[in-house]
């Protein structure tokens, strides 16, 4: 097995001309830590066409589903063995009253997001049924902004509760007898802004003052502080100097969008963009792992905190300008998106001793989702492929890389062309993923052998840098089975322009 064969391995490039050669190092001896399962996790806010007319059609449906969410989806979504769910928002969490969700249900105003109508129809049953169905750890976001702790902790009574209280038995009533599990709690959300525009110092007092009444009946949640995003770091540095936020925490998050431009006023176009997005994305997205070596630094900075307090990149993916026409952050959904996901996962496999839990943003139909759906019509998009590729990587041991190659270079911008992460699987086999960044080349890569039996790889790419699947052509961009040359002592295959690898060694 690859345990008793690999102790370090080398990839090299063999391209020409020499000076382009890559060479990937990965220590076997090395190891960084387990790449947890909930690394791959899911964002699942009320906002635009997600929930209702994408994942969730009611019983009364005319399209197939189970207890009123779609079975295409839901089959898609299982099929990504989806470790953990984040829900409700995001900026509606703190404008959601979960009374609204259970019982008969309240039609509200999404004030959060263009003021559009909220049937809530899709509530607190229907989302833990869901992750349970799912096998899904649940991650519950509270609402601080214009909620009450009172409020907060009568729902996760109602939630968790095991006696006779009347909260438990309003659960029981409204047809769940068991609790459920609530494994991720976090008490507000981007509290610098939609959360609630907050000092730092003022929302330190008041998680603190709420985690102290969030009980969880027999239950012990992650609970989690809502952390910066990639222009305030300093925020988490003074909500962290608060004596007491390591008593109640396990750690904090971050947030962070890819603009292709950078510039919120115009972030640029999902399809049909000029080469030059193509790389000021990629530029962009790789900065996810200075963000992160950043944010560490300010949580080891706060000594009161403890080794494991924790980094939770729970929003993060591709943001561009809205579709004329379609739902609030609809998007399409492009083998860069796939390049941008590859990326960023090869990112938190080198931080898997830091950061336990990421959640993409989002789920279906919003932002840099998994599945567009329209009307009967569902698919897949890139993105949604490279996390079906990856998932030999949940629970894998990471091992460090080194990555010495060419950079991809288009107009004033330079990036690595090739990107690369490793892990040991717990049967002893090895993955590996490859990212060819560059928009234009392919590279050949070179795996030494090193006695190993047999070796298997899958291949996703686009024929142009907009690649993308529709109704139509809904496996225009999907995974392929790939050759790779199999010498005496080294594997030798060709990374396609604009792809992604994963190869299986055993």
């Amino acid at each position: 097995m690859i345990r008793s064969l690999l102790g370090a391995i080398s990839l090299a490039a063999c391209i020409a001309p020499v000076s382009a050669q890559t060479v990937v190092s990965i220590q076997r001896e090395a190891e960084i830590g387990t790449i947890e399962p909930e690394v791959y996790s899911q964002f699942l806010e009320h906002l635009g066409g997600q929930i209702y007319g994408g994942l969730w059609v009611g019983e009364d449906s005319d399209i197939p589903n189970t207890d009123g969410v779609r079975d295409d989806v839901f089959a898609a979504l299982q099929a990504l063995q989806v470790p953990a769910i984040r829900w409700p928002g995001g900026c509606y969490a703190d404008l959601y009253h979960w009374r609204d969700g259970v019982g008969e249900r309240v039609p509200r105003e999404n004030m959060a997001w263009n003021g559009t109508e909220e049937p809530n129809t899709f509530g607190t049953h229907e989302f833990f049924n869901l992750a349970e169905r799912l096998g899904a750890k649940t991650y519950l976001n509270v609402n601080l902004g214009s909620g009450t702790v009172e409020e907060a902790a009568d729902w996760l009574e109602y939630i968790t509760g095991t006696g006779e209280t009347a909260l438990a038995q309003e659960r029981r009533a409204n047809g769940r007898s068991e609790p459920w599990t609530i494994d991720y709690l976090s008490i507000g959300n981007e509290t610098w802004g939609c959360g609630g525009r907050m000092r730092p110092d003022y929302y330190a007092d008041l998680y603190t003052h709420w985690a102290s009444f969030m009980f969880a009946d027999e239950q012990d949640p992650v609970m989690i502080v809502a952390g910066p995003h990639d222009g305030n770091i300093e925020f988490a540095d003074e909500v962290l100097d608060h004596p007491m936020i390591g008593e109640v925490s396990s750690g904090i998050s971050l947030h962070f969008y890819t603009l292709p431009t950078s510039d919120w006023s115009a972030k640029g176009a999902a399809t049909a963009f000029p080469e030059s997005e193509w790389a000021s994305a990629l530029e962009r997205t790789l900065r996810m792992d200075a963000l992160i070596e950043e944010t560490l630094g300010v949580i080891d900075a706060h000594e009161h905190l403890g080794d494991d307090y924790g980094l939770y990149v729970d929003e993060w993916g591709m943001w561009v300008d809205e579709t004329e026409g379609m739902p609030a952050l609809w998007q399409q959904n492009t083998i860069r998106d796939a390049v941008v996901a590859a990326l960023n996962l090869n990112i938190f496999h080198k931080h898997a001793d830091r950061v336990p839990m990421t959640n993409i943003a989002q789920m279906v139909n919003v932002l840099q989702a998994m599945i567009l759906v329209d009307g009967e019509n569902m698919v897949l998009t890139p993105t949604y492929h490279v996390y079906e590729m990856f998932t030999p990587f949940h629970g894998a041991t990471s091992l460090p890389v080194e990555l010495d190659g060419p950079a991809y270079r288009e107009g004033d911008i330079a990036i690595p062309a090739l990107s690369a992460s490793a892990a040991r699987m717990s049967d002893g086999r090895l993955a590996v993923a490859l990212v060819n960044a560059d928009a234009r080349d392919e590279h050949v890569i070179s795996l030494e052998r090193m006695g190993a039996r047999s070796v298997s790889r899958r291949v996703l790419t686009g024929d142009a840098m907009d690649a993308h699947n529709t109704a139509e052509r809904p496996d225009r961009v999907a995974p392929q089975a790939a050759d790779i040359r199999t010498e005496e002592d080294r594997f030798t295959a060709t990374l396609p322009a604009r792809s992604v690898s994963v190869w299986i060694i055993e």
